[in-house]
């Protein structure tokens, strides 16, 4: 306790291992008796913001907001900012937006008692980031929830940390080296949830197929603990890069009862000179491979979607329409599309070749209407068949293949349904139980 009468509100962008820490702290924070907003029309006297820092454009939401909700909170309120962007924040710019706690990707964990004194200390500026984020004496950062507050969902995080190094991405400098939860905690974490009537869990990472490497485990084995759970109605995983989707994992997945058919395989580029350039470690006849392979092994049904970059440096048309071509020849289906964003710090950035704003965005739309295609054919094989969905909010969720789906229930609860139509991305459908 120590928070009582104080009200906080917290926005979380980013990834879902920010939701999942987004979860956390609101979950800790009203633990310490405090009310949880997340409307800036409500009266706060103290908020928290998860950050993201993929690309600039998330780095100037980041930024945007902290202005607003500093300007809502006044002088007398606190303002605590954690996650990607904060890591990369230098102290004098933190203080001159306002911010009165400064958490980067480590040491979430003591937000709660960290926001108790600065509420009791008026102007008192608190710098919690790691120095040092590739430190090997950083271990993992406990963070547990025992019932979503934001999502209806569980996301449950395993893995944080990257050392792959993708020329494009800053992360691997904001989240530092890769390390893997304790599997008894994840396991733990599991049966709380499902207790507290959680129906599914989402395992997250920053780069999942590393999990266990550091603890002599691995993503597999970690499967199969979990499917000894009987009482665990859906699993899902987060994005997993496409070579960790080995054999071992693939058998696993097979055989858990409670995994759903859908994989985040990110794609990136189907050009093998942008994939080189990207250090990505795959060829698109790689990635094609993994597809089918994934679908020979546990259905060929199995959803999955991807993430494609487009107007890397020096992507020539030819590399785009290559990219176009792997995403129908590895039968994607929900596909989110980014326009490359330099980040200063990763290789990419001092690359030649840059490409314009306009062709990139000319890209970006022609990617997202062949997404759509790919998505709308593939949503199209369950029309008139039963599916299985979980109401999230108001009567929409997802079929256990992560369709979206519109269908008379109540929130976090499984429901049988025929999918009737397929309308602006979703299902209609008529509830069967």
């Amino acid at each position: 306790m120590g928070l009582e009468k104080n009200k906080i509100f917290i926005h979380v962008f980013g990834c879902r291992s920010s939701l999942c820490e987004g979860e956390y702290i609101a979950g800790a924070l009203k633990s310490f008796g405090a009310e949880i907003t997340e409307d800036l029309k409500e009266n706060f006297n103290a908020a928290v913001i998860v950050t993201c820092s993929v690309t600039q454009e998330a780095d100037r939401k980041c930024r945007q907001l902290v202005r607003r909700v500093k300007k809502i909170l006044g002088s007398s309120g606190v303002l605590a900012v954690c996650g990607c962007w904060s890591q990369g924040l230098d102290s004098k710019t933190a203080r001159e937006l306002g911010i009165n706690i400064l958490a980067g990707s480590k040491r979430k964990n003591i937000l709660p008692e960290v926001l108790v004194k600065s509420l009791n200390s008026k102007n008192l500026f608190i710098d919690l980031r790691t120095q040092n984020i590739f430190s090997p004496s950083l271990e993992w950062e406990e963070l547990e929830i025992n019932l979503p507050l934001l999502h209806s969902r569980a996301f449950v995080k395993i893995q944080d940390g990257c050392d792959h190094f993708c020329s494009y991405c800053i992360i691997p400098f904001l989240r530092g080296r890769p390390v893997s939860r304790p599997k008894e905690k994840i396991i733990s974490e599991i049966k709380r949830l499902i207790d507290n009537g959680t129906k599914e869990i989402i395992f997250t990472g920053i780069h999942l197929g590393l999990y266990g490497r550091d603890i002599d485990s691995s993503l597999a084995e970690l499967i199969k603990e979990v499917s000894k759970i009987s009482e665990l109605k859906r699993l899902r995983l987060g994005s997993l890069e496409p070579f960790a989707l080995d054999e071992n994992l693939l058998e696993a997945l097979k055989d858990c009862p409670a995994f759903c058919e859908h994989l985040h395989l990110p794609l990136q580029s189907g050009d093998n000179e942008i994939l080189s350039s990207m250090r990505r470690g795959y060829t698109a006849k790689d990635f094609i491979a993994v597809c089918y392979n994934a679908r020979k092994k546990i259905s060929d049904r199995l959803h999955i979607s991807s993430d494609i970059l487009v107007g890397f440096p020096g992507e020539s048309e030819q590399a785009f329409q290559n990219t176009l071509n792997v995403m129908k020849e590895a039968g994607l289906g929900r596909v989110h599309v980014f326009p490359y964003s330099e980040r200063q710090g990763t290789l990419a950035a001092n690359m030649p070749g840059k490409i314009s704003h306009e062709i990139k965005i000319l890209r970006t739309s022609q990617a997202i209407s062949i997404g759509r295609e790919l998505y709308e054919n593939y949503a199209k094989n369950f029309l008139g068949q039963e599916v299985e969905i979980l109401i999230e909010k108001n009567s929409k969720g997802h079929t256990r293949h992560f369709i979206e789906a519109e269908c008379p229930g109540n929130d976090n609860e499984i429901v049988k349904a025929k999918a009737l139509r397929y309308v602006d991305g979703k299902f209609e459908c008529e509830r069967r139980n």
